[in-house]
């Protein structure tokens, strides 16, 4: 599949975006634009409201999610997280460790900008301590996982080259947080996120979940420098292309929401000026997304199939156990998955999709550029997001059940 051309979008000198001359005084003279203000505002609000999870009509599906071990490598997760921990000193410690039912697990943001008073920014650390978190990363992940994460940070420098702002836009400009403690069977986890990437790992009685993630890049290849060579969700959007014309004239007018990703007969309000056509992203852990498309369960067997193998290239990232055990989930609620689709079907058009079940969210979106110049999306700036809706975001389903059966026992 031939990649859409970046380099008429790249502004010359530094973009007019990248503030300062430090990361935090770019986020400060950042945050007083009118823009952030209509970002940040509106997720402070959100952030307030206690968790319940992604619904498709406002009321919680129960019991979806089973508490039980699923296999992750807790081994080599515990001992990565005790080698780091050893390596830090009191100030960092109490930084970057904070409790299972902190609020800051819902704080993560994939905007540049940094505004956290929390964590360990890996630009700030000793090589030593900066390899150390990503052992943690890496023994938590498949070795996809590990490997599109880190090409997320990639390209993140990349872009930061492009745009003469290596100081904001960094390949390590991401904050890691751990949460509990790590422990066999006691609730503990982490978090990684900045620009474009966010992970959110919880461990729960031998039971791994991540979720929420987000992936992205701007743009999402790189062709020069030291970065050369990296690229990403050219699978996603290849499969995701395969899919919607695997289907037929009837089922595609079903699933196909506007033929137009720019167009004017989208209802009012579905395109938003930072997010776009995502509708799961940051600070959305409550949000009604309601099904939209066509359901699966009028698929034949072959396009089932289909869905089926582009879920999992989304849920990758899991380690083995864990990988097999949310296919299980997934499988298991197929009848009441749906795909919708936002623009055109052929190879250089941009567009958007969603597959969504009660137990997974999937967004697939071509953004405009943040940082790059262009006005309308293209196919160089994606967006991705996987979520377990009706509750067990952050693995909190789980965790109640897991809170519960200790208070039945004690």
């Amino acid at each position: 599949m031939s990649r859409v051309d970046y380099r008429p979008f790249v502004p010359v000198g530094r973009s007019p975006k990248v503030l300062g001359d430090t990361a935090r005084g770019h986020a400060e003279l950042r945050l007083g634009d009118r823009r952030s203000h209509r970002l940040f505002g509106p997720w402070m609000d959100l952030s307030a409201a206690p968790f319940r999870g992604v619904t498709n009509d406002g009321v919680l599906v129960p019991d979806l999610y089973e508490a039980r071990p699923n296999d992750p490598p807790l081994e080599p997760m515990i001992a990565a997280t005790s080698a780091l921990l050893g390596l830090l000193s009191t100030e960092q410690r109490a930084a970057a460790t904070l409790p299972m039912d902190s609020a800051n697990r819902r704080a993560w943001q994939n905007t540049e900008m940094w505004v956290e008073d929390h964590g360990l920014r890996l630009s700030e650390l000793s090589v030593p301590v900066r390899e150390a978190v990503l052992a943690v990363v890496r023994a938590s992940l498949s070795a996809r996982g590990y490997q599109a994460t880190r090409d997320v940070m990639r390209l993140n420098g990349f872009l930061g080259e492009l745009v003469g702002g290596a100081h904001v836009l960094g390949e390590w400009s991401y904050l890691f947080v751990l949460f509990g403690s790590p422990h066999t069977v006691e609730p503990w986890g982490w978090q990684l996120f900045g620009h474009h990437l966010a992970l959110n790992c919880s461990v729960v009685g031998g039971q791994l979940v991540l979720s929420p993630t987000f992936l992205g890049a701007e743009p999402s290849y790189a062709d020069v420098g030291q970065y050369a060579g990296t690229a990403l969700f050219e699978d996603e959007e290849r499969d995701g292309l395969a899919l919607i014309r695997a289907l037929s004239g009837e089922q595609q007018a079903r699933a196909i929401l506007s033929h137009d990703i720019m167009a004017g007969d989208l209802p009012p309000g579905r395109r938003h000026f930072a997010d776009n056509l995502n509708l799961a992203g940051a600070f959305q852990d409550n949000r009604v997304i309601p099904y939209e498309g066509l359901p699966v369960s009028e698929m034949e067997q072959s396009q089932r199939r289909r869905v089926i193998a582009l879920i999992e290239r989304y849920l990758s990232p899991l380690p083995p156990g864990p990988l097999s055990a949310r296919m299980d989930e997934v499988e298991r609620h197929l009848a009441q998955t749906h795909l919708c689709w936002i623009g055109r079907t052929d190879d250089d058009s941009p567009f958007y999709y969603r597959i969504q079940s009660p137990v997974v969210l999937i967004e697939f979106d071509h953004h405009i550029g943040v940082f790059l110049t262009n006005l309308e999306p293209q196919k160089f700036h994606v967006h991705t997001i996987v979520r377990a809706p009706n509750g067990n975001d952050y693995g909190v389903d789980i965790l109640r059940q897991h809170y519960e059966r200790a208070h039945h026992h004690a």
